[in-house]
């Protein structure tokens, strides 16, 4: 699989923000616009190395307000212009330079998913791609302080990042363009390429991730995040008896005359509530992040997929709000374990014990659970975006 770094630029003042630190540095909600930036890649399953090119001045705001994960690596020090302090941050890369490098803002707090995907889906043809939105609003030109000819909105697209590129090809590209002086000159990396006669395509942006630039931009900022976001997700499994001496349900060993079939641990208790998380923030399901054909799996603990789904929704800005899971079957009796199983489920996720509910019920020895042949799992689990 190709690897992807994604290199966040965070080196400039922002004097328009009239701020008393530089933009980047600033709090919007409970957290600094940079760490806001970075949590997105940092937390992205195709993307291996989050790098920051910031200020030399501004190494202690840096590791005040980064974003903590294992994927972001030392920052580099930033040059005169936005062009030069990429050109730094390439250069960073050169010992072990990644096949894609995704080039974004780091006063673009609101990027998503979906974006950052987009983009690095157009690599696989395009030597770089670029998020743009349409100018709905009429455009004009200005004429001093009076407006002027209007210009023509077909065809005029508003460029946001993250701007990936295939490293190979844009790194020469900034190296000649810093060695024939034009380095400073350039709006950003796309038009590098687009000069060199290389092809950039366009993906869908979001006007979410608008680039905070000045006072006002702060005020919405604010705005979005006080807006509650609330998702639930929905998570069911099932899993045969087979031979063996237990089950182990929400990482609980419970002796019985029968044991669960399954690729892992067959703990259909954690399955279900990973997938009701996962769906929660429309990750997919257990399969796609831990599939069952993928030998490396076989027997793991079904914890490890738990709290890799708590890390998933966590990395998205989200809090876990509740978990309910109810489990169906004839045998073996869970009530008795339900505590254990509570207080196993809640340290995995790193939430207390009363976010958690875990119940049991039988299908009146109506099908398969009521022939006492497996056990049926479905979960409800409610998350909540931290401001």
């Amino acid at each position: 699989m190709a690897s992807t770094t994604a290199l966040i630029v965070a080196a400039g003042r922002g004097t328009r923000a009239a701020s008393a630190v530089p933009k980047q540095y600033r709090t919007v909600g409970s957290r600094s616009v940079l760490a806001r930036s970075m949590q997105p890649f940092a937390s992205h399953p195709l993307i291996q190395r989050v790098a920051v090119v910031i200020h030399p001045d501004d190494m202690a705001m840096y590791e005040e307000h980064r974003f903590e994960a294992n994927t972001v690596i030392a920052p580099t020090h930033g040059g005169a212009s936005r062009a030069d302090s990429v050109l730094n941050g390439l250069r960073a890369l050169s010992a072990d330079p990644p096949d894609r490098v995704l080039i974004h803002d780091g006063a673009r707090p609101f990027v998503s998913h979906d974006v950052i995907s987009r983009v690095i889906g157009a690599l696989e043809t395009e030597a770089g791609a670029v998020p743009t939105l349409p100018a709905v609003d009429a455009m004009r030109r200005l004429d001093g302080d009076s407006l002027g000819d209007p210009v023509p909105r077909e065809g005029i697209r508003r460029a946001q990042t993250p701007q990936g590129f295939h490293y190979d090809v844009l790194m020469p590209i900034m190296e000649s363009a810093a060695a024939d002086g034009s380095l400073g000159t350039l709006l950003d990396e796309a038009e590098a390429l687009i000069a060199a006669n290389r092809r950039v395509a366009s993906v869908e942006g979001d006007p979410i991730n608008f680039k905070l630039t000045v006072p006002e931009d702060f005020t919405m900022a604010e705005r979005l995040l006080s807006a509650p976001d609330i998702r639930t997700g929905q998570g069911y499994d099932v899993h045969a008896f087979c031979d063996g001496d237990h089950v182990i349900l929400c990482g609980v060993k419970i002796p019985h005359d029968r044991g669960l079939s399954g690729h892992s641990d067959a703990d259909v208790g954690l399955h279900t509530i990973t997938d009701a998380l996962l769906g929660a923030v429309a990750e997919g399901d257990i399969g796609r992040h831990f599939p069952p054909s993928d030998p490396q799996w076989k027997g793991t603990d079904s914890a490890v997929f738990l709290a890799r789904a708590v890390e998933i929704v966590t990395g998205r800005g989200f809090a876990i709000g509740n978990i309910d899971l109810t489990l169906i079957c004839e045998e073996p009796k869970v009530t008795p374990h339900a505590p254990a199983m509570i207080e196993r489920v809640a340290a995995i996720c790193g939430v207390e014990t009363g976010r958690v509910s875990i119940k049991a019920t039988t299908s009146e020895r109506l099908g398969f659970t009521g022939r006492r042949e497996g056990i049926a799992a479905t979960a409800v689990a409610t998350v909540v975006r931290q401001p």
